[in-house]
């Protein structure tokens, strides 16, 4: 008996470079200035440009900040009942500091500069069963904690 994969699909596919499951994050970079932005924009925060580019972001980075969110996100954003705390940061990619839902839920596992690096999670099931699935970060291995 042959078993095949989970469907799934991004919540988004606008913010992945491609369809694959290890897919990288994509933001745009202004030509004029350099700024990066996630998620893409088409004119640039800090010069009022409009000639954005396409710019893939780096798989790894650090813990720039973050927080345990400890109570259920209102309706429609609820999408898992029980509700389960998780952690939230924001993670520095160099060029861009990106807000982000992160793997870990315990504050005290938390540091930060810890390193690390770009996953995906399952957000919610569709109704015919798709996991639909967003970006977050985990720390690498060897990560202090």
């Amino acid at each position: 008996m042959t078993t095949s994969a989970p469907a799934w699909r991004y919540v988004d596919q606008t913010l992945f470079e491609s369809a694959h499951p290890d897919s990288a994050l994509v933001g745009a970079k202004c030509t004029g200035c350099g700024t990066v932005t996630f998620p893409v924009q088409d004119s640039c925060p800090r010069c009022s440009g409009s000639a954005m580019g396409t710019a893939v972001l780096p798989r790894e980075g650090t813990l720039w900040s973050y927080t345990v969110q400890s109570f259920a996100p209102k309706t429609p954003f609820r999408t898992v009942d029980p509700f389960t705390p998780f952690g939230v940061g924001y993670v520095d990619l160099g060029e861009v500091i990106v807000e982000s839902r992160l793997t870990v839920a315990d504050a005290d596992a938390l540091t930060i500069g810890t390193a690390v690096r770009l996953t995906t999670i399952v957000n919610h099931l569709d109704e015919d069963g798709t996991e639909v699935r967003t970006f977050a970060f985990e720390p690498t291995e060897g990560a202090s904690s």
